[in-house]
């Protein structure tokens, strides 16, 4: 990767981020504005309860944003599995209709394999605009970590763009906001030796990953 690509895939996954949270801090800002005007108690409640909620999904994504993209865990090489597992299922509640079935057999897990687990999972939940669930299993074998997330549910909406990320065939003028985050986990699948893939049909996404240790 060159310099000038490195800055492209930066910016783009700070665009991310910027897009993401711009509606629930929206909604915080506009409650806001709702309740300097408000008189009725009912009312007032009611405004906060919708800054509260809003207050609460900022919070979660952030989390999702240090964890998925930044340096989780500390110095550290692995990371708490638990806490990759929270910020999934706070996604997940925010999302309405989404259950999500875990199948982990590791505690910990190295930053790059936690990384493409929540991706994966984020992936998974944006795919099922109508609701369904998700099933996130992970486990090390013959010193590799393998990572399947399987989103099921009435209607898929998945980008192809993002799978072509995903699996390396991203030309540079699709690279956007959007696929920036697909092809940061192709990177990190790249850089340890290991590879990524996905298969769509008209009710489910499979995501999968084998990323060597060490």
């Amino acid at each position: 990767m060159t310099d000038t690509d490195a800055i492209d895939l930066a910016s783009m996954l700070c665009s991310r981020l910027c897009h993401d949270m711009l509606s629930p801090v929206g909604a915080l800002s506009n409650g806001l504005e709702l309740l300097a005007g408000e008189k009725d108690p009912e009312m007032r409640q009611r405004c906060f309860e919708l800054l509260e909620q809003s207050a609460q999904i900022s919070a979660d994504k952030l989390k999702f944003f240090r964890l998925a993209y930044g340096a989780a865990g500390g110095f550290g090489d692995q990371v708490d599995v638990a806490e990759a597992r929270a910020v999934i299922d706070a996604l997940a509640r925010d999302a309405k209709r989404v259950a999500v079935n875990w199948a982990l057999a590791e505690s910990r897990m190295s930053k790059p394999a936690v990384k493409v687990l929540l991706n994966f999972a984020h992936m998974g939940i944006e795919a099922l605009v109508r609701g369904g669930t998700i099933d996130i299993g992970a486990e090390v074998r013959e010193g590799a970590t393998e990572i399947v997330v399987r989103a099921a549910g009435a209607r898929i909406a998945f980008d192809e763009t993002i799978g072509a990320a995903l699996e390396g065939n991203l030309s540079k003028d699709k690279l956007s906001s959007r696929t920036a985050p697909a092809h940061l986990l192709c990177l990190l699948a790249d850089h340890a030796g290991g590879g990524l893939q996905y298969r769509q049909t008209g009710d489910a996404l499979v995501l999968g990953a084998v990323l060597p240790n060490g």
